[in-house]
């Protein structure tokens, strides 16, 4: 809904009501010398005011001019306007039906969410893309057991509303719980139990005497692994089929177990818009580099009712400790003697995906971007994931229009974004970095994510280090809705001993594009925790929001004032709030963790200690210029392109640590500090390259230890020549000084 309507300070309305009061009736004309003087008097008084008007010393100015607004008072316009009701009303209409990506229901939102802006008069715009997804078209899984009997398992969620098999949800029902990107296929074969599906968990079975080869297994979800690495495990093991439950209960996990983001067939380039291709290339479904990145063999969800019924049923060997989860019970893991059939048949097809944002255009620095994210696609209902992230977004747009008729114009563009096709592997935000990728990479100063804002209770924050101080700053700003006279900082660090802000390394959502391939610091945000009962569930529903996360909608008004303080600090300060001395401290901290790692090995570290020093310096040297000229008159020319430079530098330092030619094998991802790496089981959540090199270390069987080592030593240079451009990047020179 529009936002009431409010008239400004100083409106037309007021200044009229003001020259009405002196000037005399219409029914009695002035006489014409009144007329002359009178006119010859506003003639002086507009000459004067012209040449020797200012508004700091002219009372009547003062009188007829609204109050100075500057971006502190903006800021605590910002909180004051929330409303609970409307972002729970926002949420209630977002899912009110099941809006899978690529159907009419998903088209819906996109139109809710750009008639939203539309109406907040906020410069609406659209991004389509063609691009592959995929659907199921029926599935089906019968267990015989020793007796005899036999059951067919239902595949589906008991309580929830009507699932829908053949529409993929375009009928307004549920879409059948399925996997996106699975195979179509069938498999009879013995059912093994390999409890979270990983290496090791295969090891222990090979220990007992348990094959998997030609079998089904069941894995629980939960480990170290992604739902498409159980399935890549145990296609590498020999199993015919996969079937993935979630301990503990409730409903059935849908998700993507394709490798890789964004749309598969145009890697690297962004989709054509255009139903047809358009002109723009796709690769063909069996071509190598798009077929690679689809599992081989079929898989499905399963509740956990139903894997209770198998579980139970097995026999074999007894289950290695350990290998229990919440309500399981695996007194055996097989083989069988229980068989079961599967049966899969999916389709993968080309649609129309639309990305919709709100522009609003910067007074003084209008080619400088911040962008603000949240995926609107879901796998149902969508309630926590995403569309709470979505209801606070549209709120902020809300309080952002609200601002611009108080007269606020930020000093940097502000882009709202609402993505499509992320549950399918982050594909509309990738598609739209992947075509603009050069003026992201020159002009964006920060991308700032939220994904589920809430899951219960508990804020959480992820981001690129340079943002530290900026987070620490606004949380102290924002009231704790959970405890009545505290802040977010407060009870964060109260529940962390510290305040805890992770990284990210992870590709999970939809800051993955923009960090990991473009280089722009970034902010992830999200209350609850990491993992909740109805996630990709047909109960993530708005009821279920309203029972158990967040009744009175506090955490959703919460999120969004965080979300918003930290978009309006980064569009209107007049010097960027970055801080690169805290990712210097970060770098030291993984230099030493690395140290330990390798204690022992031939592997020199001189040169990653050598380019942090070298950045660190750079970091120091830039924190004192900003506090220069914050300290500054900062209102002559010379000091306006002082600030510009040194934005400059503050923006592009993290494109620094990009590397042209990515991650080893992953080359997708650029980034060498943060990234996703290889082996699941790694002790490093940074350095990708170096993780991945040092993993090859303890499985190759082709390479010998010093030619392994001399790997790990190449990918500790490239981490070093990273920062070493990040270092140059900050300082701003082309020669070494």
């Amino acid at each position: 809904m529009p936002p009431p309507t409010a008239k400004p300070h100083g409106s037309t309305t007021a200044a009229t009501s003001f020259f009405s009061a002196i000037k005399p009736p219409p029914s009695t004309p002035p006489p014409p010398l009144y007329t002359i003087l009178f006119l010859l008097l506003l003639v002086t008084l507009g000459f004067y005011f012209l040449h020797h008007h200012s508004p700091t010393t002219t009372a009547a100015a003062d009188f007829l001019t609204p109050p100075q607004q500057t971006p502190l008072r903006f800021r605590e316009q910002f909180l004051s306007l929330s409303t609970n009701a409307t972002v729970s009303a926002y949420l209630h209409h977002l899912t009110l039906r099941p809006h899978l990506a690529g159907t009419p229901a998903s088209a819906d939102t996109a139109e809710f969410v750009h008639s939203h802006f539309r109406r907040l008069n906020l410069d609406p715009r659209r991004a389509a893309y063609r691009v592959l997804l995929s659907y199921p078209i029926r599935s089906s899984l019968t267990a015989r057991f020793p007796n005899g009997t036999a059951v067919a398992l239902s595949l589906a969620e008991e309580g929830a509303k009507k699932t829908g098999e053949t529409e993929e949800g375009r009928n307004g029902a549920v879409v059948r719980p399925y996997h996106a990107y699975s195979p179509s296929g069938a498999a009879h074969a013995e059912v093994v139990y390999v409890n979270t599906g990983s290496e090791e968990d295969y090891r222990q079975l090979a220990a007992l005497g348990v094959r998997v080869k030609g079998r089904v297994v069941l894995a629980r979800k939960g480990g170290e692994l992604s739902r498409g690495g159980v399935v890549r495990v145990a296609e590498r093991e020999g199993a015919a089929a996969v079937l993935l439950f979630v301990g503990g209960g409730g409903g059935v996990e849908r998700g993507t177990v394709m490798n890789g983001m964004g749309d598969p067939l145009s890697p690297g380039w962004a989709a054509a818009a255009e139903e047809g291709g358009g002109g723009g290339e796709r690769l063909g479904l069996e071509e190598a580099e798009a077929s690679g990145r689809f599992p081989r063999i079929p898989s499905l969800p399963l509740s956990f009712e139903d894997a209770d019924v198998i579980l139970r049923s097995l026999g074999g060997q007894t289950a290695p400790p350990g290998w229990v989860g919440p309500g399981i019970v695996a007194q055996r893991v097989g083989p069988g003697p229980t068989v079961v059939n599967l049966t899969y048949q999916g389709e993968k097809k080309e649609v129309t995906i639309q990305n919709v944002f709100a522009v609003i255009k910067g007074l003084e620095e209008p080619d400088r971007y911040v962008v603000m994210g949240n995926h609107r696609d879901a796998w149902t209902y969508g309630a926590v994931d995403p569309n709470s992230g979505t209801a606070a977004l549209l709120d902020i747009a809300r309080r952002f229009a609200l601002l611009q008729r108080n007269g606020w114009r930020p000093r940097r563009t502000i882009v709202l974004s609402s993505w499509d096709g992320e549950e399918f592997g982050m594909v509309g935000s990738t598609e739209w970095v992947e075509q603009n990728l050069v003026n992201l990479g020159a002009k964006a100063v920060a991308y700032l994510n939220v994904d589920c804002a809430v899951q219960g209770p508990g804020f959480n924050a992820a981001a690129t280090p340079q943002l530290d101080e900026l987070l620490f700053e606004v949380t102290k700003k924002v009231k704790d809705p959970d405890f009545v006279g505290a802040t977010i900082y407060d009870k964060w660090a109260a529940m962390n001993q510290a305040t805890s802000i992770e990284r990210l390394s992870g590709a999970f959502s939809d800051f993955a594009p923009f960090l990991q391939h473009g280089g722009i610091p970034s902010v992830d945000l999200f209350y609850g925790r990491a993992e909740y009962p109805v996630y990709h569930t047909a109960f993530d529903s708005y009821e279920w929001m309203v029972k158990h996360a967040d009744p009175l909608f506090h955490r959703h008004v919460t999120i969004a004032e965080i979300w918003g303080l930290i978009a309006l600090h980064l569009a209107d300060d007049s010097i960027i709030p970055f801080n690169y001395v805290s990712y210097a401290q970060q770098l030291s901290k993984y230099t030493d963790e690395l140290s330990n790692l390798l204690d022992g090995s031939t592997i020199s570290l001189h040169p990653l200690v050598s380019a942090i020093e070298q950045f660190a310096s750079a970091a120091k040297e830039a924190e004192n210029e900003v506090k220069q000229l914050r300290e500054g008159d900062g209102r002559d020319g010379l000091t306006a392109l002082k600030q510009r430079a040194l934005n400059d530098r503050l923006m592009l330092t993290e494109r620094g640590f990009l590397d042209a030619d990515g991650i080893q094998s992953r080359h997708w991802f650029k980034h060498l500090i943060y990234g996703p790496h290889g082996d699941y089981k790694s002790k490093l959540d940074f350095f990708p390259g170096i993780a991945d090199a040092i993993h090859e270390l303890s499985v190759s069987t082709t390479m010998g230890r010093s030619g392994q080592e001399a790997a790990i030593q190449h990918e500790v240079w490239r981490a070093a020549r990273a920062i070493q451009r990040a270092a140059y990047a900050l300082r701003g020179h082309i020669f070494v000084p």
